[in-house]
């Protein structure tokens, strides 16, 4: 298992896009000090009292991870117990405690995404991070912004909440601040980690391939990819996790550009920067760049080399004191000073006799049915084939209908959620040395409720649509015929409806080789072939192509039903039988075919075969939604569509903006390039989280919005704006960008007002030149509706 741990930095390369420049990251020092900005003041004197006591010795211990054999934390940093500090339990992950028992399995990020309702985002962080409280964690390793969904195939996007940096912000957001009640937050992965293949260095007959190197412009970092993590860090995010890729061909964990300058600088965040597991690939020039820590263990740090390079000059002595400052600032402004013992419910072998800490809440029951109900999907509904009216025969199909077949630790930890996959022996092979995954899983062995690596959780148990189908069959009178192994099963003549159940995988450290497995597909055609009310719901965990059969008519509805959590049985028969209708939005968007994401469909790959991979990310901000609207590609169902068992119209757009052109002359608040030293602390202008003016209010976009159908359902309001275009670019055109969302319940026949908040942030772009932030000078097109492209309200206004 001690392998496994550095499988979180691995993987193979796909290269669609040609590299046409020498990429560099600019070079930003010193690191900026913490200070104690906003609401950290008071943690900062009493770190400050606790660090001037210190030897660098003991600041070089609390740096780095060290072997702790008696829990269960996947991470323990270094204590300095003469001084009363204990060191921190970091655990995984962002959507749940992994790798123990008596804990819950939560919706994921995606999922989350899947429901655009920060109310349920805010809510599911607040019980998870009480759960990992109760199991001894103070530190947990979500939630994730990054990767943002660049690419379809991306193998970790089912992590974070949607592939777009305004949804992945908002969200994120709220978790940051429902899960620091109880522990630390730790937001990753920092920054354009976009892809599983080639993230860590590969050995290669005697060379060492680097990790792949995400090329991209100062615009993109600022609009994209930086973008949800100001959000974070404005709400408070304690702990920042850099990624394992390199940006502009410098490591993340040693890019001083981006932990200095852009994180530590520009945001003035206030917390410690820690490093992915074995994403530390250098000592002092680590340090320097802004890394505060080093996880599960280093060889650059472990040998007291902090301490003799302050001693030799090598290091300033302030970037020490400042690296152990910042740790034991958190450690008191999120109150882990109360915590319980380092990993104290986290036994380190589940199969060895062990004190039961059960971490659940009662009180969560409801939120956990409520995510897994929120987070789905439907795209397809003909005829009103859904909701299900006590049928009288219904025949299930697919593996996904039930759950596992198996469901316990292999060895000392639950392996990554990868029970039921088949790996094999080359698999694990490739997982193991860094390289390519050879026929990589597309399926999971019964109903998928979460991704697989780091991301996973530990369910307390696994709902399945068939035992949830089944308890209905019950009240109803309702026979069931099924099938879960054939992909041309039987079907008999009698049945009212034939439910088919399939998922797509995805899972850390390798990228999805495909976005539909045809096995999958051919049970959905086959099954409607002979039937003709065939529903099918795919439990997806990212992007699934469905024009294999959606246009078949036989084919009456389709549910995207994510990744649940542990009651997805329970919220997907909740939703067939019409308890509640349907209320979740795709969080991306769905081709008619894979070649239709263009060079975003998969990872860059390393060919011609390099030691120094590079991925050029030529379409700046253009991904997802934005690259179909750039390139003019219509999509299956495009990004915020989704369907309820009602109808509603939209009316009354209002517009109230009081937003102004910047001036030329406009002061703007320090960037950070080198030589910089700490002008955030004199500056009141910046806060935590950088220019606070940036989250002001410039006005509100409203919109009425009338249920015209015939049962209470709740309706996702979008707001888009077009920002006018300080440059032209016909390659990367600019287009209509998601800046608002709100969820409504509205009863039949009423009618509910929604408001649009837009913070000055929302109506700005990044000047390059002047290196600020801008509202540009014109007329902002204004869309509120339904989707990116079902927007019946528009409007405008000028700057």
């Amino acid at each position: 298992m001690i392998l496994l741990l550095p499988l979180l930095g691995l993987l193979a390369l796909r290269n669609r896009h040609v590299h046409a420049l020498n990429w560099t990251s600019p070079v930003v020092y010193p690191s900026p000090q913490g200070y104690g900005a906003g609401n950290w003041s008071t943690a900062y004197l009493k770190a400050q009292a606790m660090v001037t006591n210190m030897t660098f010795e003991e600041m070089n211990n609390i740096t780095m991870g060290v072997v702790d054999g008696s829990t269960g934390c996947v991470g323990v940093s270094g204590s300095a117990p003469r001084l009363g500090f204990p060191g921190l339990c970091l655990h995984d992950a962002g959507n749940g405690v992994r790798n123990t028992d008596g804990v819950n399995g939560y919706a994921s990020g995606l999922h989350i995404g899947a429901s655009w309702n920060t109310t349920l985002a805010y809510e599911r962080a607040q019980f998870m991070g009480a759960e990992f409280k109760r199991k001894g964690v103070n530190v947990a390793l979500g939630p994730v912004v990054g990767p943002i969904g660049r690419i379809a195939e991306g193998g970790r996007n089912w992590e974070a909440f949607g592939a777009d940096p305004y949804l992945d912000g908002i969200l994120g957001a709220q978790s940051v601040i429902g899960l620091q009640e109880s522990v630390i937050a730790s937001v990753k992965h920092f920054v354009a980690y976009e892809q599983e293949t080639n993230r860590n260095p590969i050995a290669s007959d005697g060379n060492t391939i680097l990790s792949s190197s995400a090329n991209l412009d100062d615009r993109t970092m600022h609009e994209l990819y930086l973008w949800p993590f100001q959000d974070l860090v404005y709400a408070g995010a304690g702990c920042v996790m850099c990624s394992y890729n390199r940006i502009n061909a410098t490591y993340a964990c040693e890019n001083s550009k981006t932990i200095n300058g852009l994180l530590k600088g520009e945001l003035n965040f206030q917390g410690f920067v820690v490093s992915d597991w074995v994403g530390q690939h250098s000592g002092i020039p680590s340090a320097d760049a802004g890394l505060d820590m080093a996880m599960p263990t280093t060889t650059y740090w472990n040998e007291r080399q902090l301490e003799q390079a302050v001693n030799s000059g090598a290091l300033n002595k302030t970037r020490l004191v400042d690296m152990a400052t910042r740790i034991v600032a958190t450690w008191y402004q999120l109150g882990q000073d109360e915590s319980l013992a380092l990993g104290a419910g986290l036994p380190p072998n589940l199969l060895l006799p062990h004190n039961y800490t059960d971490a659940k809440d009662a009180a969560a029951k409801p939120s956990l049915l409520q995510q897994a109900i929120e987070g789905h999907v439907l795209v397809k509904n003909t005829n009103g084939a859904l909701p299900l009216n006590k049928p009288k025969v219904l025949s299930i199909y697919g593996y996904d209908a039930v759950a596992q077949t198996t469901y316990v630790p292999d060895g000392q930890l639950f392996p990554q959620s990868w029970e039921v996959i088949g790996l094999g022996l080359a698999q694990f092979d490739g997982i193991a040395s860094n390289s390519p995954v050879p026929d990589a899983p597309e399926v999971q062995n019964g109903t998928l409720v979460v991704g697989g690596g780091s991301g996973s959780n530990t369910p307390a148990y696994i709902s399945s649509p068939y035992d949830a189908i089944q308890a209905r069959a019950y009240d109803d009178d309702t026979a069931i015929f099924f099938d879960f192994t054939s992909t041309d099963p039987s079907v008999i003549a009698s049945s009212d409806a034939c439910l088919v159940f399939v998922n797509e995988y995805s899972s850390e450290v390798w990228d999805r080789p495909g976005l539909a497995d045809p096995a999958s597909d051919t049970l959905v055609s086959n099954v409607a072939s002979t039937c003709n009310n065939t529903i099918v719901v795919i439990h997806n965990a990212g992007i699934r192509l469905v024009d294999a059969w959606i246009e078949n008519p036989n084919v009456t509805a389709v549910l995207y039903a994510h990744l649940p959590g542990q009651d997805a049985g329970r919220a997907v028969a909740q939703i067939l039988y019409g308890d509640v209708t349907p209320s979740g939005r795709l969080p991306y968007t769905v081709a008619k075919q894979a070649s239709d994401y263009g060079n975003l469909l998969g990872p860059c790959l390393n060919e011609p075969a390099s030691l120094s991979p590079q991925c050029d990310f030529t379409e700046g901000t253009n991904v997802d939604y934005r690259s179909f609207l750039a390139r003019n590609v219509t999509p299956r169902f495009e990004f915020g569509y989704g369907l309820t068992y009602s109808t509603f119209e939209y009316s009354a757009l209002g517009i109230t903006v009081n937003a102004t052109a910047t001036p030329n002359d406009t002061v703007v608040a320090p960037v950070y390039v080198n030589g910089t030293t700490n002008e955030n602390s004199n500056n009141t202008g910046i806060g935590v989280g950088g220019l606070q003016s940036l989250f002001e209010s410039v006005g509100t976009v409203q919109a009425s919005i009338a249920n015209t159908g015939d049962v209470a359902a709740a309706e996702v309001a979008q707001l888009y704006l077009q920002i006018p275009a300080t440059s032209s670019n016909s390659s990367n055109p600019t287009t209509r960008v998601l800046r608002g969302f709100q969820k409504v319940m509205v009863s039949p026949n009423a009618t509910a007002q929604v408001d649009f908040n837009l913070r000055m942030k929302d109506v700005s772009t990044w000047d390059v030149v002047r290196q600020a932030w801008v509202v540009p000078s014109g007329e902002f097109q204004v869309f509120v509706g339904k989707s990116v492209l079902d927007t019946p309200l528009t409007g405008s206004f000028t700057t």
